[in-house]
C-alpha cells in the first residue's frame, strides 16, 4: 500500500478517503495490527485529521463495518409482500456477504484477550455488537408474526440465531479456504432459509 487514497481520488471528501483507508488496511491485516498511523499513511493525511471526523479506532470499524460492508436489511414495504422464505433468503445473502467480508477484519482481535475486551467495550460505546444481524432477522420475523404470515407461537429468536449462525459458518469456511464469496450463495441461503422456516 504504498500509493495514498488521496493522491488518487482528489475529489473526494477526506471522510471517504479516510474511511476506504480504513477498510483496505483492516481488510489487509486485521484490526488487532491495523494502527491509526497507518490509515492515515494510506489516506493521505496526517493521524489528527482521522480525530476530527472519528471518536476513536472503534468509531472507525463501526463507520467502516456500516459504510464500507454489505448491510444487512430488508425494505419495510417487503414485509407482508412477495413470501418469507424469499425475504429470509434476501437476508441471509447479505449476511454471507458481509460476515465474508467482515470476518477477515475481526478474526485477529480474538487472539489477545486485552484486546478483545477492549474492541468489546469500544464497540458496545457505540451501540454495535455481534447480536445486531440477530435482532435484524429476529425484527423482521416479528413483523410477520404480526401480519399473520407466521404462527403466533413461532420462537423468532431461534429461527433468527439459527439463521445467522448458519450463515457466519459459511461464511468462515468461504474466508478459511481464501474464497472472497460463499460459492453458490444464493442456493446456500436459499437452502439454509427452508431448513429453518421447515413446518411453520
Amino acid at each position: 500500500m504504498e500509493s495514498t487514497l488521496s493522491s488518487q481520488e482528489p475529489t473526494r471528501g477526506a471522510r471517504d478517503r479516510i474511511l476506504d483507508a480504513a477498510a483496505a488496511v483492516m481488510r489487509e491485516k486485521g484490526i488487532a495490527a491495523t494502527t491509526t498511523k497507518q490509515i492515515a499513511q494510506v489516506a493521505g493525511y496526517s493521524e489528527p485529521m482521522l480525530y476530527k471526523h472519528f471518536a476513536d479506532k472503534q468509531d472507525l470499524f463501526m463507520r467502516v463495518l456500516e459504510e464500507r460492508m454489505p448491510q444487512l436489511q430488508l425494505p419495510a414495504e417487503l414485509v407482508g409482500a412477495a413470501t418469507v422464505a424469499a425475504n429470509l433468503t434476501l437476508l441471509v445473502e447479505q449476511l454471507l456477504a458481509f460476515y465474508v467480508r467482515s470476518f477477515p477484519m475481526a478474526a485477529s482481535i480474538f487472539g489477545t484477550p486485552a484486546l478483545l475486551a477492549a474492541h468489546r467495550s469500544g464497540v458496545t460505546a457505540h451501540g454495535g455488537g455481534p447480536e445486531a444481524p440477530v435482532l435484524i432477522v429476529q425484527s423482521y420475523l416479528d413483523d410477520e408474526v404480526e401480519l399473520g404470515r407466521l404462527p403466533h407461537d413461532a420462537d423468532t429468536g431461534s429461527i433468527a440465531r439459527l439463521l445467522v449462525g448458519a450463515a457466519f459458518q459459511q461464511a468462515f469456511f468461504a474466508c478459511f479456504q481464501g474464497l472472497d464469496a460463499v460459492p453458490h450463495e444464493k442456493d446456500v441461503a436459499r437452502t439454509l432459509v427452508l431448513a429453518a422456516v421447515r413446518g411453520l
